[in-house]
């Protein structure tokens, strides 16, 4: 039997050259980069969009914003239902000025002007934020009330005088703060106030303030009036004149109660010799100059001035111990003491010169009464303008009343207000806040 041939089948391997490696690799490193190309591309799009979602979403609640707080009522007043933009208005108004008044003491008073107001304490219940708060609502309701009653009554004002100065003024004080006009008014009166949308506000209390000094106006007192306020205030507007002389006991703060009692039995002996020597004809200011330390002699050897005569000062003008002797009723020209002040521990020689009333006074007083009659009718106008909290952010409202001592009590003038060499308070009224005024006089002897 033939045998069949079959041909025998070779399996090869074809053998790869350097070049061949070489060019696998590159086709391997294309493929790679394609693939992270594709990648790259769908990642820079989901991102893409993702901005615009965002960019989208940012504006839109930007414009609801405004939205809101251009036409939303964020406060009622009494019928009067205010937007977030007048209400700024107010509140950033009221706040500037605030800061503008008490800049002097801010420090003092605990305030923070660089930091959130809602995150300091004015009280123990009650935030900077929320005494802002509190004011700027007030005021809201008086000059809503004054310009209802104005247009009620039939007072008419002509603003566009002031106005024109306001816008002038405005824009002079952004030149000077170096900024963009929009911005000055967005920093001035909030976030979304301009020119145009404020004014309507500006104009409002041009007129509730106009309308309140021709309530001033119509309610000058009559002669007999002025002349019965101030027999019944006597004090308050009579002025003395008289020459004083301290003898300090220099002191330290740290001093024993032993130190002090021995102190002050020295100054008194000091003190009584001199007004016994003033008693036997000597001049006032000579004693001085011989009882004062070289550092104060020099003021009252000067033969042009009489360094310890003070004129014309008010009771809230002269420290309290030299004050009461002062204006007691029965006090007559050249009337002479020793005053003890145990609080400054010091002794005060005292001569009385005059008391008297000065007619130029007259005024004051009239503008006191008819300040007090308007201020009582605002009274009677004001409870007619209940608050409603409609968006829930006048937290004050919540807060129950404390009797806690807040920072802007006014305290009493006679011994929380610094003196001078001659025993006269700073006459300039008392600060609200000013807690920490209460300084030595300078010192005499």
């Amino acid at each position: 039997m033939a045998q069949k041939n079959t041909p025998e089948t070779e399996t090869r391997q074809k053998v790869q050259t350097k070049y061949d490696r070489k060019m696998e690799a590159r086709r391997q490193q294309k493929i790679k980069e394609a693939k992270q190309e594709k990648v790259t591309k769908f990642t820079a799009a989901a991102v893409g969009i993702l901005l615009v979602l965002v960019i989208v979403v940012s504006v839109a609640v930007s414009v609801i914003s405004k939205n809101r707080a251009l036409n939303g009522t964020y406060v009622k007043i009494g019928e009067h239902e205010l937007t977030q933009l007048e209400y700024d208005y107010y509140y950033n108004t009221a706040v500037n000025n605030y800061l503008v008044s008490y800049s002097s003491i801010l420090p003092y008073m605990g305030l923070d002007t660089s930091a959130d107001f809602d995150k300091q304490q004015y009280t123990e219940n009650m935030t900077w934020k929320d005494m802002f708060d509190e004011m700027t609502i007030e005021q809201i309701k008086q000059t809503k009330a004054m310009a209802d009653d104005a247009v009620k009554t039939g007072f008419v004002y002509d603003d566009t005088a002031e106005y024109d100065t306001f816008k002038n003024n405005l824009k002079d004080a952004a030149e000077a703060a170096n900024m963009n006009l929009k911005e000055y008014y967005k920093q001035s009166f909030g976030d979304y106030a301009t020119e145009k949308n404020i004014q309507p506000f500006v104009q409002e209390s041009m007129l509730a303030n106009a309308y309140y000094d021709e309530m001033l106006i119509k309610n000058t007192p009559s002669d007999e009036e002025i002349k019965a306020y101030y027999e019944d205030n006597k004090q308050l507007y009579d002025k003395v004149d008289f020459r004083s002389f301290i003898f300090n006991t220099e002191l330290s703060s740290e001093a024993s109660e032993e130190e002090i009692n021995i102190a002050m039995d020295e100054m008194k002996e000091k003190a009584e010799a001199m007004m016994e020597a003033r008693k036997d004809g000597g001049d006032f200011e000579e004693l001085c100059a011989q009882n004062a330390s070289e550092e104060a002699k020099a003021n009252y050897e000067n033969s042009e001035t009489e360094y310890s005569l003070s004129e014309g000062r008010t009771y809230s003008g002269i420290t309290s111990v030299m004050a009461q002797w002062l204006y007691e009723d029965d006090r007559k020209e050249g009337d002479i003491t020793v005053l003890q002040d145990d609080y400054l521990h010091q002794y005060y020689v005292v001569e009385f010169i005059k008391k008297y009333f000065d007619e130029a006074d007259n005024a004051s007083i009239s503008n006191t009464i008819a300040t007090q009659k308007v201020a009582e009718y605002m009274t009677g106008l004001v409870e007619n303008y209940e608050i409603t909290d409609i968006k829930g952010d006048l937290k004050y409202l919540t807060i129950p009343p404390t009797d806690n001592t807040s920072a802007d009590d006014v305290e009493d003038a006679s011994d929380d207000v610094s003196t001078d060499d001659k025993g006269n308070t700073d006459e300039t009224e008392v600060s609200e806040g000013d807690n920490d005024t209460n300084s030595n006089p300078e010192e005499q002897n």
